[in-house]
């Protein structure tokens, strides 16, 4: 059986690739794997049907075999395990696997944190005090994560799911917008999104959001 994949019915991003069903849309174009929707309203999302599947009423899920999993950097891992989507090396493919966390707990946070700063608390008092700092904090991230990839193709060797977080967390509007000051990243990204798989499941996620939108 193919995996189920739960995805937004209608993406409030509206195809821009922003919602965390993406990783695993493009982990999965990346090993060739078919897969099946199920295609969840926000009411669909609090059921307990749903909250099953994900404890917090959340999207993705992933279901294949028996096997139920949440979280998108939990789900592209177990891909990239049974799939080859990781270095044969064990020194290689444990440093893969820690750029997928660092995407996720060392850039992600403080680009959402500037992000919710922004969009949620902007009319808030503290919020023209705190910016500042947000970005500066922001900036370091990307610095430290420039300096290391410097002039490579990929965070470790080959392209790996590594590659794949990082490129999504940094496709955030926060992330996105600095990317003109560092020439390094923005061409890492635009590396990423040349990949056939890349472009696959963007456009399988902009189909659907542009169908579901009108």
């Amino acid at each position: 059986m193919n995996p189920i994949v739960s995805v937004f019915a209608a993406s409030p991003n509206r195809g821009r690739g922003l919602a965390r069903d993406m990783a695993v849309r493009w982990a999965l174009a990346e090993v060739g794997q078919d897969h099946q929707l199920r295609l969840l309203s926000f009411a669909d999302l609090k059921t307990p049907e749903h909250k099953a599947r994900q404890s917090f009423g959340q999207i993705p899920t992933f279901e294949t075999d028996g096997l139920t999993l949440f979280e998108s950097g939990a789900i592209v891992l177990h891909i990239a395990e049974t799939h080859g989507l990781l270095p044969v090396d064990p020194a290689a493919r444990a440093r893969a696997i820690a750029w997928m966390f660092a995407a996720v707990s060392t850039i992600e946070p403080v680009i959402v944190e500037r992000e919710v700063a922004v969009l949620l608390e902007g009319d808030k008092p503290w919020t023209a005090e705190r910016l500042p700092m947000l970005e500066a904090r922001l900036r370091q991230r990307l610095d430290d994560l420039a300096t290391w990839l410097g002039d490579k193709d990929w965070l470790e060797g080959d392209f790996s799911a590594g590659d794949i977080m990082m490129v999504c967390v940094l496709h955030r509007p926060a992330g996105a917008l600095l990317m003109g000051d560092y020439p390094v990243l923005a061409a890492y990204v635009a590396r990423a999104e040349t990949r056939p798989a890349f472009q696959t499941a963007f456009a399988e996620q902009k189909t659907r959001s542009d169908a579901a939108h009108g």
